[in-house]
């Protein structure tokens, strides 16, 4: 009991000096992180998932989320386009680090630098678009937005940018007005083209149908005898049938263009 009473100091001493020194040196570094490694300020090497131990007040771990992060534009970005149309544009960018290093060397924050370049590229690439374009092309302006963020993000940053995707493009009550009015005067369109080449095509089969039957004088006669078919069919229609000759011949006679002026002169 003396001899430890007698070494209790340095015990206690130890022990405080082990709580002091250890937990400050020792890092976890999670399953989604890599941990760049700093010794004095300059870089040593990166250190993977697990319990890492550093030299305290020597060595400092930066660790660096390597998951992929969706950054969503807080406020509509408003933009004039290429044809001088104001619209109200927000997106959505998908990125993740694929070079720690990079990401904490090259770049004071990643993340803050990735988010301010996409909206910037996207203010440029869609003021240099035409509203058509914004409206009717999303696709290639998403993949144009990608290609343009990633080149400026990959090699120096080590931020690699997997989707860009504009969500929503909001356009001005009076420009919304006008291109109503514009579909709609395009639908008219559509319809007068479409009642048009019907009653061309209709009128072409007749036409084709008068001259069988004026080369053939029987067609005539069995449509007239269809004709009269149809109308014995209808219960309210009273039909009296005329012999086709008498018809024609009474036609002949009331209208003068049709023959009987040419025989009177004769």
């Amino acid at each position: 009991m003396n001899i430890l009473w007698d070494y209790a100091p340095w015990i206690v001493v130890g022990i405080a000096a082990f709580l002091v020194i250890v937990p400050p040196g020792v890092r976890v570094v999670r399953q989604y992180e890599q941990g760049v490694l700093l010794r004095f300020g300059r870089y040593v090497g990166t250190r993977q998932p697990g319990i890492r131990f550093i030299i305290p007040w020597v060595d400092r771990m930066v660790k660096v989320d390597m998951r992929v992060v969706t950054w969503i534009m807080e406020e509509r970005q408003e933009i004039i386009t290429r044809d001088n149309v104001t619209v109200h544009v927000d997106a959505v960018v998908y990125f993740n680090v694929i070079d720690p290093v990079k990401a904490v060397l090259n770049v004071e924050d990643y993340r803050m630098a990735t988010e301010q370049l996409a909206m910037t590229s996207m203010r440029s690439v869609v003021g240099q678009s035409d509203l058509d374009e914004v409206l009717g092309e999303r696709d290639r302006l998403n993949l144009r937005l990608r290609e343009i963020i990633d080149e400026q993000t990959e090699e120096p940053w080590g931020v690699r940018i997997n989707l860009v995707e504009v969500k929503d493009v909001l356009l001005p009550e009076a420009m919304q007005r006008i291109m109503a009015r514009a579909a709609e005067a395009e639908r008219e369109k559509r319809a007068k083209i479409i009642r048009a080449e019907g009653e061309f095509l209709a009128a072409e089969k007749l036409t084709q149908a008068a001259h069988v039957m004026g080369a053939e004088p029987m067609t005539l006669q069995l449509r007239y005898l269809g004709t009269l078919t149809e109308l014995a069919g209808e219960a309210s229609t009273s039909v009296i049938p005329l012999p086709l000759d008498m018809i024609s011949y009474a036609l002949k006679h009331a209208l003068p263009e049709a023959g009987g002026g040419t025989d009177k002169k004769k």
